[in-house]
This record gives structure tokens, sequence and C-alpha cells, in this order.
């Protein structure tokens, strides 16, 4: 009786087009085999008309950038196919850092003075002013216990959820990943207790009173296993 050879692809048709499981547990090379056996047949071969967007799933396999580079050629040359994505379980140490700086919140109990430029991975919190002529920079959001008198820029690698807020905002410019909000030729009185956030429908930048943040930033909240209400 012939042993059945074990499947290590597996491609699954959806309305958004095609998902590749890929098993994560045999020898890459081996995957690599029978995912380019499976895509020779005729169906995935060039055609006319828009490409069919591929989400692969390598499940727990760590892959180099060259590998995914290997992978993606063999789904995508001479194919009617297009990568959407390249998912893993698994990430590199330095994508883990990343990820843990990018989640943490640093306190800074100082005065950001003219010509001094801060720099912050995640979010901030400013214990103090903001000085004209001062910048302060976070890849998150920006809370400035203090006076905004300075340059603010949040989500300055491109998170555009990341928000702005100041006891007293009064900056000479705001900046939310790459939109920018300037102050110098607007009519703009010092607003106690505000916060700036991009609005989703038109990229803006709009201000409002830092209630308005409980309903549009929601996900600010967060550890609240930490909190008892009484």
């Amino acid at each position: 009786m012939t042993q059945k050879k074990q499947q290590h692809v597996t491609i699954k048709g959806t309305k958004d087009g095609l998902v590749f499981l890929l098993d994560d547990q045999c020898a890459f090379e081996s995957l690599v085999e029978e995912l380019t056996e499976k895509l020779n047949a005729n169906y995935y071969q060039h055609k006319d008309g828009p490409n069919v967007q591929v989400k692969v799933d390598v499940g727990r396999r760590y892959l180099s950038e060259e590998a995914e580079e290997e992978l993606k050629k063999v789904i995508t040359a001479g194919r009617s196919l297009a990568i959407e994505s390249v998912e893993s379980t698994v990430i590199s140490l330095e994508e883990a850092k990343k990820r843990q700086e990018e989640s943490q919140s640093v306190t800074l109990a100082r005065i950001v003075r003219s010509g001094q430029v801060l720099k912050v991975r995640g979010d901030v919190l400013i214990i103090g002013d903001i000085n004209p002529g001062g910048t302060i920079m976070a890849t998150g959001s920006i809370h400035v216990l203090g006076a905004l008198k300075g340059i603010a820029h949040a989500g300055f690698e491109g998170n555009r959820k990341a928000v702005i807020t100041a006891s007293l905002m009064a900056p000479v410019q705001l900046r939310i990943a790459s939109e920018i909000y300037s102050f110098a030729d607007i009519d703009h009185e010092d607003t106690f207790m505000e916060t700036a956030f991009l609005k989703d429908a038109t990229s803006e930048i709009v201000l409002e009173r830092v209630q308005k943040l409980v309903h549009v930033r929601p996900e600010l909240s967060t550890n609240t296993n930490q909190l008892s209400e009484e």
C-alpha cells in the first residue's frame, strides 16, 4: 500500500483572493518545491486581467528577508498572482525590541528649550513646557502637561492614530505622521486642555477638547485590567 504524500501547501479561495497556508514544520526547500509544483498548474499561469491577491500564512516559521523574497518570486513569477501580505507569528529579536519600544510610554520632567529637539520611541508625557523654538517628536502620541509653544510631531514614522495633547495648546506647528498644521497664518486662541488628531475621513488635523478622545481614540486606554472602580 502506497503511503499518501504529506501536503505542506494548502491553497484556499476567498471572496478577496487566495490564502496560501504553508507548513511551518517541514524543510524550507521542500516547501518551495511543493509550492512550485502546485503553482505550475495552468490555472495559475499568467492571464489577461487583474492579478489575484494572495495572502501567505507561514505559521510559526521565521522567514529571513531572502527566504521571503524567494517565496514571493515563486508565487508571482509568470503568474496572475500578486502578494497582499506574508504573515508569520514569529518575529526577529530586532522586531520584538522595536514593538516593545513602540508600546512603551516615556515620562520626562523637563523643559524643552529653544533649539532643542527631543526624539522618543513610543508615547511621551512631558511634565513641563515646550518653549518656542523647541521640538518634541515621538513615534507614538505626545502629551504635554504644561504649555506647548514650540513644535510637536507625533507619529513621525507614520503612525496616523497618534495624538497630541497639551494643558495649554499654543504651538508654532503640529505634525501627525506626514500631515502638518501651522499656526502662523491662523487666528487661534491659546486653549487649555486641547488635543489634536487626524480626522479619518479627510486626513486633516483637527483640534478638540481632550474629552473628545474618549470617542475618537478609545484605543488610547491601556492596561484597564489594573483599574478598579468603586
